[in-house]
């Protein structure tokens, strides 16, 4: 069995003495798709923050690549590695087609084509002299994941990707990071409410509530097999805190 690509043990993250994240252990395996489920507040995001090395664990270790890193001395090119997509996407002043190669100029890189090939993928092809800031939602949201992608990432971390988008968006959105995954590669850990979404997408599913990992298996057995009462109740849909 390869190795993971994470492996996170003892990794707990408090605010004000308050504890946000406490996971005993979590690997995320090369070429999957990790979904993390759970209600507002279940500390999906701040875990998605420790696996972009954000912010350090409290306590703990977030080895990726069998590396441990403690504080934030991560070298660039393994941050370089990793890319996050926020639900509320922050693009910068100027056109779609400035905002898709920011990644390559940071790199010091140049690359029209791959631009115009992101652009084309996530239909913004049409918008690429548009402002930013003058886009829909759905369309910001294409932008911010285009941006992502146009540098190649080995993890893509997403963060409610879809929240509040119509259904024509959040279908595009998913078939550019199912395709993403299979023709790429790409790792990606993905942290939505949408249980159906996670049954579309995952690999694997993790639920989480008040910071701890409940349950964690492959989809079919997620979905339909769970051996916690509390995912069993969170997969009917009902009210899990």
């Amino acid at each position: 069995m390869d190795a993971p690509l994470y492996c996170l043990e003892g990794v707990r993250k408090s605010y004000d003495g308050q504890a946000v994240v406490n996971l005993e252990c979590l690997e995320v395996g090369a070429g999957e798709v990790l979904t993390l489920v759970g209600p507002s507040g279940a500390g999906k995001s701040t875990l998605l923050r420790l696996l972009n090395f954000l912010e350090p664990p409290t306590a703990g270790t977030v080895a990726y690549r069998g590396r441990c890193f403690r504080d934030q001395h991560v070298p660039l090119a393994v941050r370089r590695e990793i890319t996050t997509v926020f639900q509320r996407p922050a693009l910068l002043r100027g056109s779609v087609r400035r905002n898709v190669a920011y990644g390559l100029r940071l790199r010091g890189r140049r690359d029209d084509r791959r631009v115009e090939q992101i652009l084309a993928q996530l239909g913004l092809g049409d918008l690429a002299s548009a402002r930013a800031q003058r886009l829909s939602g759905g369309q910001m949201q294409r932008v911010a994941l285009a941006r992502a992608l146009v540098v190649r990432p080995t993890v893509l971390l997403l963060d409610e990707p879809t929240a509040n988008l119509d259904p024509y968006n959040v279908a595009l959105i998913e078939d550019i990071v199912r395709r993403q995954n299979r023709e790429e590669g790409t790792t990606v850990v993905l942290v939505t409410h949408n249980v159906f979404q996670a049954r579309r997408l995952a690999t694997r599913v993790g639920l989480m509530l008040a910071g701890r990992l409940i349950e964690i298996g492959s989809a079919p057995q997620f979905f339909d097999s769970p051996a916690d009462p509390r995912t069993a109740a969170f997969v009917r849909g009902e009210m899990v805190y």
